[in-house]
């Protein structure tokens, strides 16, 4: 097949740039120009195809659930139950465009790492060379650092909600979150992806059960499933763009490139590649359709315990108070509640955590070909990342929704970096120059992706100017 040889010699490996590496220094940065995520590439064996589909499925299983993390962040909630509580069970539909949407993407991204052996920045970088790679980096940066915005500002609220710490306070403890990571790379990235399905199981079962207390009206929950133009109304629209821009997030395409290369097979062997091509795929699918399930919870949640009662439930701690609140939410109402939705949003905020690490390494070693210890990378986007929220939180007196509408304004850079990441994973997945005519888009699946892109982009330009617009409101 000869899209993925490497020949390794000393410190020098030769990738299928066909360029040698620069040698790698010894100091905090280095240069990288080799294996994505070296250090954990092509460390977990996998059993032999014919060794029967369930053993194989669980060998494979692990990266699809770090990329379904960032499909339930805590971006996603206040959309989610927002939109159940303004319009009932109307935008279950957009839930489940999205989600087919990133299943989708997801399966290209993971058949790019696979087949060529390149992640999705080093790709990129191959591609354009290194001017544009460095703008491209950059706006892949800004993106990863408004994704830690959403994390610590979750991760701050749901301190303050289970322990009372408050908002500047919580605030500056989630940069020690590095010491969590730090812990959790010394036990193997095979346990890390255990830990992340095991705080997703943990999200989904209090959502099961909330909304098993609420007992949602099932036939209008099947019902949401089929679109209807009511969609296209002003307010409905934009919520609906909402919860495609909450759902739909770059940084997992550059993840998901990377980490099922840890996967160990014969890169070569056009059998083992179409293998580990089916897994990562399943394990893909069956995770995003957890995520799919949360999210759709989430909605439910809002539409059976808030609907006509949405007013000003748009902050974490207006749903926690809610949740408690039998005048708003019935008789379920309780403490128990609203405590369980402080412990599945503080449990959502630690998994995006990981995963925004490993991203953040992936898109600078490969777009700027530059390494830093994890830790290091960790604790200054970290820093970064809570300059803003912590001068949001002390200006304005430690008041959440400051805090919650500039976790709406650093979506912004999402909507930039939506298109980016998107235009060149259909385009190198749809060549047949660099996938080989075997493994390339076929013409059907290169269509509608592009159909996606165009969409995609014009919503995300469209959610742009209303933030921007918003913003400059807020300002004046």
């Amino acid at each position: 097949m000869g899209n993925w040889e490497f020949m390794r010699s000393g410190t020098t490996v030769m990738g299928s740039t066909g360029e040698d590496t620069a040698v790698r220094g010894h100091g905090l940065i280095e240069t990288a120009n080799g294996l994505s995520l070296e250090e954990i590439n092509s460390t977990i064996s996998v059993p032999k195809h014919s060794s029967g589909f369930w053993k194989n499925l669980l060998a494979f299983s692990g990266p699809g659930a770090l990329v379904a993390v960032g499909y339930m962040d805590p971006g996603n909630w206040i959309t989610s139950i927002g939109g159940g509580a303004q319009y009932g069970y109307l935008l279950m539909s957009v839930i489940l465009l999205s989600s087919l949407i990133a299943m989708m993407l997801q399966y290209m991204s993971a058949k790019l790492g696979i087949v060529t052996g390149l992640d999705l920045a080093q790709a990129t970088r191959k591609h354009t060379g290194r001017k544009l790679g460095i703008v491209l980096w950059i706006c892949t940066e800004l993106a990863v650092m408004a994704t830690d915005v959403a994390e610590v500002i979750g991760g701050a609220i749901a301190l303050n909600l289970l322990f009372g710490i408050p908002l500047v306070l919580g605030v500056a403890l989630t940069v020690f979150d590095v010491l969590i990571l730090l812990l959790l790379m010394q036990i193997g990235f095979r346990r890390i992806e255990a830990i992340v399905m095991c705080l997703i199981l943990v999200i989904m079962a209090v959502f099961i059960y909330e909304v098993a207390l609420a007992q949602p009206d099932m036939a209008g929950v099947m019902q949401g499933f089929i679109p209807r133009a009511e969609i296209f109304g002003n307010g409905q629209l934009t919520m609906a763009l909402g919860i495609v821009g909450a759902t739909v997030m770059p940084h997992n395409l550059y993840l998901h490139s990377s980490i099922v290369q840890t996967r160990k097979f014969d890169r070569g062997d056009d059998t083992q590649v179409k293998h580990a091509l089916r897994f990562a795929t399943w394990d893909s699918n069956i995770q995003l359709t957890v995520a799919f399930l949360v999210n759709c919870l989430l909605l439910v949640l809002g539409a059976a315990l808030f609907f006509g009662h949405g007013d000003g439930l748009d902050t974490f701690t207006s749903l926690y108070n809610a949740l408690g609140d039998q005048k708003i939410a019935g008789p379920v109402a309780s403490g128990a509640l609203s405590t369980l939705f402080a412990v599945a949003l503080l449990a959502s905020g630690q998994n995006s955590t990981i995963t925004g690490t490993l991203t953040g390494q992936i898109v600078m070693e490969g777009f700027i070909r530059m390494r830093i210890p994890m830790w290091l990378r960790r604790l200054v986007t970290r820093v970064i990342s809570i300059i803003p929220v912590l001068l949001c939180a002390i200006l304005f007196g430690g008041k959440e929704s400051s805090l919650d509408s500039l976790l709406v304004y650093s979506q912004v850079f999402l909507c930039i970096a939506l298109p980016i990441s998107m235009v060149p994973l259909v385009w190198f997945t749809s060549s047949k120059r660099i996938m080989g005519k075997e493994y390339a888009n076929p013409w059907w699946l290169a269509a509608i992706a592009w159909i996606v892109v165009v969409v995609l982009t014009g919503l995300n330009v469209q959610l742009l100017v209303q933030d921007v617009g918003q913003l400059l409101q807020y300002l004046m």
